[in-house]
């Protein structure tokens, strides 16, 4: 998968709904460099199967209590019984307090939903696409997330305002540029855009045609002719050919 290299450049709603039309298989990885922490959205063929928040995040008893699946005593009691058991929380919670297989499969549907409501919130971080990490043992095998679960709601960078959306770094042309046009590296745009030869110098600075014109210690020049693309445009400008005396 090709995405683009930051956060701050479009949403998650993008990049999930990219992976989703590409049947893509892997991890969406975002590396908030400014807090230190990594963030994962697992993905097979293009569905959503876990989703790990590096930070806190609700447990699963907790979106049960919420519910009104479970009361706080059950919560709690479960939370600790699968830290001591070293089991997931859905499977001690079905076998161990008897909460309907059906109740938990919803609950861990709410959960992912939320934490990617969490990580849309995320202003700005690198991205990175994965096929090598391996899920996490909770990451639904069967049932994946449905599009309209994961896609539905989410912000997309067509819904910025324009002053909202980041604009590209301006670029100057390279400094073999400057020397090929004949004018000086500090010259302002305006004045490269003039033809040659129109172009009026400073006091006391020769203009750009007539340091053209000016031969250079043991090399013999030619004029040619070429185009020359930089990011403002194409510029028809006079070619030295070199050649050593």
């Amino acid at each position: 998968m090709l995405f683009p290299g930051r956060l701050r450049t479009t949403t998650l709603g993008d990049l999930l709904g990219q992976a989703h039309r590409a049947h893509a298989t892997g991890t969406i990885e975002l590396l908030e460099e400014s807090r230190g922490r990594t963030h994962r959205v697992h993905l097979s063929r293009g569905l959503v199967t876990a989703v790990e928040l590096d930070g806190a995040s609700r447990r699963l008893a907790e979106v049960l209590r919420d519910q009104g699946e479970i009361d706080e005593r059950v919560a709690s009691r479960s939370v600790l019984r699968a830290m001591t058991s070293r089991r997931l929380l859905g499977e001690v919670l079905v076998r161990d307090f008897a909460v309907p297989t059906e109740v938990i499969d919803r609950a861990v549907r709410k959960q992912l939903v939320l934490r990617l409501g969490a990580l849309d919130s995320i202003a700005d971080a690198r991205i990175s696409f994965r096929v090598t990490v391996r899920p996490p043992k909770e990451a639904l095998s069967m049932d994946a997330l449905d599009p309209r679960e994961f896609l539905a709601g989410r912000k997309r960078a067509r819904d910025r305002n324009p002053s909202q959306t980041p604009r590209p770094a301006e670029t100057r042309p390279s400094a073999s540029a400057y020397r090929l046009l004949g004018v000086d590296e500090r010259a302002e745009p305006a004045e490269i855009r003039i033809p040659p030869g129109r172009a009026e110098a400073p006091p006391g600075r020769a203009s750009p045609r007539e340091r053209r014109r000016a031969p250079r210690p043991g090399v013999a020049a030619r004029a040619g002719h070429c185009r020359l693309s930089d990011a403002r445009g194409v510029m028809s400008v006079h070619r030295l050919q070199l050649r050593q005396v």
